[in-house]
């Protein structure tokens, strides 16, 4: 139907007749001339209908430009000449096509809103094929697309092994929830859709394939936000016969060359690694944002004594913080600005937030305007003031709360710091966070639960020494971190069955549980399962930073909201009794409200 696409019409073109094929994205009837902007996935082309210059004829063909509307589905004959007005803004824009021929292929009704206009995302979502058309969106589409297809050429090129893993599995619930489905062969009984295919591409390593990857779709029954849905995409990889250092330096080197081809940018060599410690304590968060230069500085050590109450009951505490962060030239915040961030630290767990404002450093007591001055005394003040290198104009804040939640909160607002102050870097900051730990303990459930997952390998190699030490015990888990977002995740794998049932047994899975839920896994590492590790990416977070969006809805064709639900098809939607009969399943009605 078409000799060219509308985006690629350039100057090696003139003087030929060319056809396109495309949506009208712009119509503009000037009597007797009409000029159209013709749009393709490509790109913009302006197609100019006027009257024959010998015979004053092409009726026809302006008479079919004036009746266009917006996003009207065309077919274009014409030749290609230079353009008077040149348009830098496009690719296009040096040329235009002198239309001979225009053909309505199908007409549009009114749109529920323009490409141009800037609706509300559940409007977006609802007619979603109109939103993928605008240029924005393709370009984000297409950058997800190059970002998988160099993944795919870079893997295959070093020998991984492209492996199809199972949707329909076995429910092991172990953090986030399984979707379950119904088996109808087997009333009563239910497959889950995989959260990963954690446990399928280990047993490939024990199975002889050495390098596995999978562009892999993974289902989580969460809570939806910018950066989560319930179906999302990853690149999943697995290497036996390795330690930390052989993956890390192998992925590394992919996302290099990836960034290289995908965005022209050369990201650092090698990356920088940080362990969690020092994450959480520099930065708050095991995720840093390294383009933000501000540090959370630990005072617990200067308040213990302070007669601020909150300040020396956490200075004091087994698990304790108190810690400040400087916010260079925050003195010039008002109240209600610092009210605000104090309310953004309460989302993350702070019951307050103290602050000081530093109007004139040598002056030191005089110079600060603070309620919990009084509470310091002269050299408490002074050492604070040292520590965390306040000069004239700054404010500080402080945190005091169990050592996690104060990093978590100050953690938080050290973000939102850096952005509305405008002290976010240019460029890519990636990392490798490193050395993890273990467990958690869960207060909730009375039990530890795995930071990472329960198939993760202990720093140390002896099941008493873990069981002796499971508090303090560390983890060979890994983060790559890209400006702040977890892009990947992985670790060295448990590869003797008797260190994996001593997790199980530490995260409260009994022998009996752990059979039930892990019998094949526990039964695989007993025939000569080779060292091995791996990591996962997340496509849609990789495609999101690369497309400069905020949200992976961005760089997902067909997204759910934030209630999981998709707008334009209605899903999820009721099903008839006579089809929940046959996977043997009854509905109960939804309680009254």
């Amino acid at each position: 139907m078409r000799t060219h696409y509308c985006g690629l019409v350039d100057e090696a073109l003139i003087g030929q007749t060319v056809t396109l094929c495309g949506w009208a994205d712009v119509a503009r009837n000037l009597g007797g001339l009409c000029f159209i902007d013709l749009r393709d996935h490509e790109g913009i082309v302006q197609v100019v209908a006027e009257p024959d210059a010998d015979t004053a004829g092409n009726a026809e063909v302006i008479a079919a430009a004036a009746h266009v509307g917006y996003e009207d589905c065309l077919r274009v004959t014409g030749v290609v000449r230079k353009r008077q007005s040149v348009n830098e803004k496009i690719k296009t824009g040096r040329v235009e096509v002198v239309a001979t021929q225009i053909e309505l292929l199908n007409k549009a009704e009114p749109l529920p809103f323009h490409a141009h206009e800037n609706p509300g995302e559940d409007i977006r979502l609802k007619y979603r094929y109109l939103d993928l058309r605008t240029p924005d969106m393709q370009r984000m589409m297409r950058t997800r697309i190059k970002l998988v297809q160099a993944l795919r050429r870079w893997l295959d090129a070093r020998g991984f092994q492209d492996i199809e893993t199972p949707i329909l599995t076995k429910a092991t619930p172990e953090g986030a929830r399984d979707f379950l489905v119904p088996a109808r062969m087997h009333p009563g009984e239910f497959y889950a859709l995989p959260q990963s295919p954690q446990l399928f591409k280990q047993i490939l390593m024990m199975a002889g394939f050495d390098r596995y990857y999978q562009i892999a779709r993974c289902f989580r029954d969460e809570a939806l936000r910018a950066d989560r849905q319930l179906e999302f995409t990853q690149l999943d990889m697995e290497f036996a016969w390795v330690d930390e250092k052989i993956v890390q330096d192998a992925v590394e080197g992919m996302m290099r060359d990836v960034f290289r081809e995908v965005m022209q940018v050369e990201l650092a060599s090698p990356f920088p690694r940080m362990t969690y410690e020092e994450a959480m304590r520099r930065y708050g968060s095991d995720k840093p944002d390294l383009r933000i230069a501000l540090e959370l500085v630990d005072v617990a050590a200067l308040v213990k004594t302070s007669e601020f109450k909150v300040f020396a009951d956490w200075a004091n505490h087994e698990d304790g913080r108190v810690v400040a962060l400087r916010a260079p030239g925050g003195a010039t915040l008002s109240r209600k600005q610092i009210d605000d961030y104090a309310a953004h630290a309460a989302k993350y767990g702070a019951k307050g937030l103290a602050w000081l404002k530093v109007e004139d450093a040598a002056k030191g007591r005089d110079g600060v305007n603070s309620p919990i001055a009084k509470f310091l005394d002269d050299a408490t003040l002074a050492a604070i003031l040292q520590a965390t290198g306040a000069q004239t104009g700054d404010l500080l804040f402080f945190g005091a709360a169990t050592y996690k939640t104060a990093s978590d909160f100050m953690g938080a607002l050290r973000l939102k710091l850096g952005k509305d102050l405008g002290l976010v870097a240019e460029g890519w900051a990636p990392l490798w966070v490193t050395d993890f730990p273990m467990f958690e303990w869960d207060e909730e459930e009375g039990r530890y639960v795995a930071l990472h997952h329960p198939f993760t390998a202990p720093a140390v190699d002896d099941e008493a020494d873990l069981r002796a030490n499971a508090k303090t015990a560390v983890s060979r888990g890994y983060d790559m971190v890209l400006n702040g977002n977890e892009i990947g995740g992985g670790s060295i794998r448990i590869h003797r069955s008797s260190m994996q049932s001593a997790v199980f047994d530490l995260l409260g899975i009994g022998a009996e549980e752990a059979q039930g839920k892990f019998g094949f896994l526990l039964d695989a590492l007993k025939y000569g399962a080779p060292p091995h590790g791996g990591i996962a990416f997340g496509i849609d977070r990789i495609a999101a930073l690369m497309a400069g969006t905020e949200s992976i809805r961005d760089v997902i064709a067909f997204p759910k909201t934030t209630t999981a639900q998709c707008l334009m098809t209605g899903a999820p939607s009721p099903v008839p009794d006579k089809q929940l009969a046959e996977v043997h399943i009854s509905v109960r009605e939804k309680p009254a409200a």
